[in-house]
Parts: structure tokens; C-alpha cells; sequence
């Protein structure tokens, strides 16, 4: 796994070690002792205060991971093993939101964003103190200007005026990662995600530095279901190739010693989507529609929903790879559970939609999963796919690859299509994708959104990073001989 900050070790190492009790049959047993063993009693933690803080940040940490969030504590007494004990019990995931901040990791951060640091000159200018428009700008005996927090409202100005750049900007990583202002603080201070909101893009998960914000993990429902002897099928997504440095037949080896029932491809589905999105695309441009646009993110969905209902009419209706995928496998397995693995946090959000999928998986959790279970994807046994997906199919994992499958799809009748990519959900897109709406027109007839910068090979719960895993999404594209143009022979 490529850790690209500290937050992402902790999680993977705190999955890893759950998954292994698990498998020991000893998570109930053992849990209440995981945050001594991880925060000895002389240790030193790196921006905590003690190791009894820091135990009680493993604790609730391990919520999120066993199912649960902090509202479902109604005594703090309760020891972890009780968690446990219900984690593994319930039969099915049981909690509606599906993201939450842990109180006891979150610092609170900063509550007023700008601050006079120690290269105010004390000039004659004074332009901070002239532009303040609650005046909240005043002056030490030497000069130097200070902001008087109780009465700034963190507008900037004096930030713009100076001119010595003396005034700094300090964001909240995580509010300053949302691109639609749906996490903030709430009254004590700790940050709170409004679901009303937000759109499941994961920008925050791994913005915020003490690793406070997780999504509600289906992990140990995932497991209780294999190890009920449930028939479990995993329906993986296309960027599944671009995250483990193995041959793929190999890394689908793992999941079956996981015990997953059966192994789907969601490229599979990709298929049922390309095809019937480049046949809607036709019609809504004879019918003069002006543009359309995919339908295959679910934070895309998201946000159309929540911020932009006027572009509801310019969205296709066309089922998303995973929709389909899930078809495929509920006719093989009437009464499986299917659970959906990918790299993304929206899907969580698609399955409230699709009564097809039961649960969600992703490769975050995956990796967790292989090494807290002790499986070596290098030596798995190969399992290969009796379906043979197109490449162009499997090339959905990244930007551009929708509009290029439909493209490749639709041969010498996507002559007249011309294609517009938005990869990532930032407010920039945001605002852009609005002006589209309203205007009711854009540069091209077909636009390809997708959350995540780079697309879902850098979805916030990919287990490889990016630049790494498109290196190796490639060089496995380059593998797969089927593809449109040799169909359309």
C-alpha cells in the first residue's frame, strides 16, 4: 500500500488487526485490550497529550470499523467488546448515515482563519486596520498588528491588504476540503458532517490530519456473512486493476480465499451501461437535447440531487456499472449477498437506491482484509472470469474512459459526438456544471463526470495511489484483447 500520510497507516493498521482477532475467532475476546497494546503506558503518541488520550482515540476509532458511530455510545463505561459482540450478531448493517467524525480524535482545528504572524512591520499604512470592517485590527506597544478573534468574522481582508503578506490564511483542512459546505463545526467545536449535504466524494476523509472522519465500514458484515456460509459474491470494480502489484487472476485468487462465493467483474456491467447510454445519447441529440450528461458517479448523483436540480433533465438514465453488475449476479445467485468492492465512498450511498446490492466493500478495507486474514496475493491461485469484458470496459477506472468506451461502442455513428470531461467535484466544476444547468446549453452534447481527480483510480478508499496505480491500470489494459473495434469486426 502506498501511505501517503500517517492517517492512512493508522486505519489500515487498526482494519488489519480487527480483521485478524476475527479470524482468530478472538475480536470479542481480545478488542478491550487493542488500545493498550497499540498505546503502551510510557509511549510517547505524536500530537496527543498522553497515551490515555490516545487510547481513547483507538477506541472510538475502532467504531466506524465495527459498524458504528459515536451517537450509538449511550455509556461510556461499555467496554469495545460489547460493540463487538453486536457487530458480530446483527445480521445486516444497520446504521443510515454513512459518515462521521470521531469527537475524541477531532482537534477542533482553528475557529478563526486568519492570524497576524511575525512579519507585520508595523507600517504606517496600516491597510489591515483601515479594510477591517469590524475593526478587529489593533496594535501592540512595538507596532505589530493582532486580530481580536472575538469580533473578526474571518472575511479576509486584511489577509489581501497587507502587504507584506504578514496576515496568513490557516484553513480547516476538512471544511476547506468539502466542496459543498457540508462539514462544520457544531457548538462544542467538533466537526459535524450535515448528510442533508453532502455528496459522499471523500475529499475530507483523508484531509483531515488527525484522521477524525471515517465512513461506516460494512466490514465484519461482510465476514459474518462468509462465515455464516451465506453464498457472498463480490462484484469488483473495473479500477481493481490498478491496486494490487500482482497478475489479476491472482488478486481475484484472494478474494475466493477470502471466501467469497463467486467473483463478477463490475466491467461486466459497464458493458449494460455503455451500450445503453450511447443508444440514449443518440436519441436525446435527435430529439434536440442540447447536451447529456453520464449517470455512472453516484457523488455526481449526489450533488445533482442536493445542489443541482435544474440539471436532473441533462442526466442520463442509464444504470451504472454497478447496477448492472448486480443483475448479472442476482440471476447466478437468487439468494447471494451481493457486495459491491470499490474505491469509492458514493457507492454506499448508490446501494440506499439499488435493492440489488447488499453491501459494500472497498479496497481500502480489502487490503485491511488480506493482511489482517494473512493472505498473500503473490501466491494466491489464479481465478479467472468466464465472461470476458471489453477493454474499453475496463477502462471506466479512469477520466475519459466512459466518453471513449461510448465512443468506441457506437463506431462511425459518434461522428456527431462531442465530449466535454469534468474529473473531479471541486467547486470550480461545481460552479460550472451549475452555469451549464441554467443556461440549458454546453461547449459539447456529451459530458463525462467523475468525482475524483484522475477518476476512480483516485477514489478516496483506493488502496494504491494514484500516479502508481494508473501506471499499472495501464500496463493491464494493454492485456485485454477484446475491445469494440474488434467486435465491430
Amino acid at each position: 500500500m502506498a501511505y501517503t500520510s500517517n492517517v492512512m497507516f493508522v486505519r489500515h493498521r487498526l482494519l488489519a488487526k480487527l480483521v485478524e482477532m476475527w479470524k482468530n475467532d478472538e475480536l470479542v475476546e481480545k478488542i478491550d485490550y487493542l488500545p493498550i497494546e497499540f498505546s503502551p503506558r510510557r509511549s510517547k503518541p505524536l500530537g496527543r497529550c498522553c497515551p490515555h488520550k490516545e487510547r481513547a482515540v483507538w477506541k472510538y476509532k475502532s467504531f466506524p470499523l465495527l459498524g458504528f458511530d459515536m451517537s450509538d455510545e449511550v455509556d461510556e463505561i461499555d467496554p469495545l467488546s460489547k460493540y463487538a459482540r453486536k457487530a458480530l450478531d446483527r445480521k445486516a448493517p444497520e446504521k443510515e448515515n454513512i459518515m462521521c467524525v470521531i469527537d475524541e480524535a477531532c482537534t477542533s482545528c482553528v475557529e478563526i482563519n486568519y492570524e497576524v504572524s511575525n512579519l507585520c512591520r508595523g507600517c504606517v499604512a496600516r491597510s489591515c486596520y483601515v479594510n477591517c470592517p469590524k475593526d478587529s485590527i489593533t496594535f501592540q506597544k512595538n507596532g505589530q498588528a493582532q486580530i481580536n478573534h472575538d469580533t473578526c468574522i474571518s472575511c479576509g481582508i486584511c489577509h489581501k491588504s497587507c502587504p507584506y503578506h504578514a496576515i496568513v490564511y490557516i484553513p480547516v483542512p476538512c471544511e476547506e476540503a468539502c466542496p459543498v459546505n457540508a462539514i462544520s463545526k457544531d457548538e462544542y467545536g467538533i466537526e459535524h458532517i450535515d448528510e442533508s449535504k453532502c455528496i459522499y466524494c471523500g475529499k475530507c476523509l483523508n484531509a483531515c490530519p488527525f484522521g477524525a472522519i471515517f465512513e461506516i465500514s460494512q466490514t465484519f458484515d461482510v465476514l459474518q456473512s462468509i462465515r455464516r456460509g451465506e453464498e457472498t459474491i463480490a462484484i469488483i470494480a473495473p479500477s481493481i486493476l490498478g491496486q494490487f502489484k500482482t497478475n489479476i487472476d491472482q488478486v481475484y485468487g484472494a478474494f475466493k480465499q477470502i471466501g467469497f462465493t463467486d467473483v463478477i467483474e463490475v466491467a461486466q456491467g459497464a458493458m449494460g451501461t455503455i451500450s445503453n447510454e450511447g443508444e440514449e445519447l443518440l436519441e436525446k441529440m435527435e430529439e434536440g437535447q442540447s447536451f447529456m450528461t453520464t449517470s455512472c458517479c453516484p457523488s455526481y448523483i449526489e450533488l445533482v440531487n442536493k445542489h443541482i436540480p435544474e440539471m436532473k433533465p441533462y442526466v442520463s438514465h442509464t444504470g451504472s456499472p454497478m447496477y448492472y453488475a448486480a443483475r448479472v449476479a442476482r440471476e447466478k445467485y437468487p439468494n447471494g449477498k451481493i457486495v459491491f468492492v470499490g474505491p469509492c465512498i458514493g457507492k454506499r450511498a448508490e446501494l440506499r437506491r439499488d435493492e440489488e446490492v447488499d453491501m459494500i466493500l472497498t479496497f481500502e478495507e480489502v487490503g485491511a482484509i488480506f493482511q489482517g486474514m494473512g493472505i498473500e496475493i503473490e501466491q494466491a491461485p489464479e481465478y479467472q472470469m468466464s465472461f470476458k469484458s471489453v477493454r474499453e470496459a475496463h477502462a471506466f477506472a479512469y477520466n475519459g474512459g466512459v466518453m471513449g468506451a461510448v465512443k468506441s461502442y457506437l463506431g462511425p455513428r459518434a461522428a456527431a459526438v462531442s465530449g466535454i470531461e469534468v474529473a473531479d467535484l471541486n467547486k470550480g466544476n461545481i460552479k460550472m456544471l451549475r452555469s451549464y444547468a441554467k443556461a440549458g446549453k454546453a461547449p459539447g452534447n456529451f459530458i463525462e463526470v467523475m468525482s475524483c481527480p484522475g477518476g476512480c483510480i483516485s477514489g478516496p478508499s483506493a488502496y494504491n495511489d494514484i500516479m502508481a496505480g494508473r501506471r499499472q491500470l495501464n500496463k493491464e489494459l494493454t492485456k485485454i484483447q477484446e475491445t469494440y473495434a474488434t467486435m465491430h469486426g
